[in-house]
C-alpha cells in the first residue's frame, strides 16, 4: 500500500488497485481497510458508506468464494495524495499488528474456521450498518482483528475476534434494545 501511496504517476488509486495489488489476500486486506476506519468516531453516514462492501467481501469470505468485485465498487477512487494520507495514518497500526502476527493455531486462521470467521464478520457488517450511535466501533475493531488473523495465519487473532463478537453482539443487541424500548416507551406516552 505504501508503494502505491508513493507513486507519484498515478493521479487516483481505486479499490480494484488495491484488489489487484493484494492478490489472494484481497478479501481480508480489504476488509481491513473498509473496517479500520469505523473502528474510531467517524461522521455519521460513514459506516454505511463503509460497511455496505464489507457486507460484500464477508459473504465471499463466508461461502470460500473466489475474491470478486463488482464494476461500482472497484471503479470507486480517491486521490492518490489522500490515498497517502489514509496510508499514513493507519501504518502504525499496521506495523504493530505486523510486529504481533506469526502463524500460530493455523487451524483456526484456515479453512473451514475461515468461513465461521467469514460467517461473523458478514453479523458484524450488518451490525456496522445500523444506525447506532458509536455502535459502529466495535464490530469494526471486531473485523479489524479477524481480518489481522487471516492475513497473517494467526489463530490466536480470530480466536480472539470470535470472542469479540460474542461481546459486539451483546452489546449492540442491547443497545439496540434499549432504543426500541425507548421508543416504544415514547409512543406509548405520547398517546396516553
Amino acid at each position: 500500500m505504501r508503494q502505491m501511496a508513493a507513486d507519484q504517476s498515478r493521479e487516483r488509486i481505486s479499490i480494484g488497485d488495491l484488489f489487484d495489488t493484494m492478490g489472494d489476500r484481497a478479501i481480508s486486506a480489504l476488509m481491513l481497510i473498509f473496517a479500520l476506519p469505523n473502528a474510531f468516531p467517524t461522521p455519521p453516514g460513514t459506516s454505511a458508506v463503509l460497511g455496505a462492501p464489507l457486507v460484500f467481501l464477508a459473504a465471499q469470505l463466508t461461502f470460500g468464494l473466489k475474491p470478486w468485485l463488482p464494476k461500482v465498487i472497484a471503479n470507486r477512487s480517491m486521490r492518490r495524495e489522500d490515498f497517502e494520507t489514509i496510508v499514513g495514518r493507519i501504518h502504525r497500526w499496521l506495523a504493530w499488528a505486523e510486529r504481533m502476527l506469526k502463524p500460530r493455531l493455523a487451524i483456526f486462521a484456515e479453512p473451514p474456521a475461515e468461513y465461521l470467521a467469514g460467517a461473523a464478520c458478514l453479523l458484524l457488517s450488518i451490525v456496522l450498518l445500523l444506525p447506532v450511535p458509536l455502535g459502529n466501533i466495535l464490530p469494526a475493531i471486531t473485523i479489524s482483528v479477524f481480518a489481522f488473523g487471516i492475513l497473517g495465519r494467526d489463530g490466536l487473532f480470530a480466536l480472539i475476534g470470535f470472542v469479540m463478537t460474542a461481546v459486539s453482539l451483546v452489546v449492540a443487541g442491547g443497545v439496540i434494545y434499549g432504543l426500541v424500548k425507548a421508543a416504544i416507551y415514547l409512543v406509548v406516552q405520547w398517546f396516553a
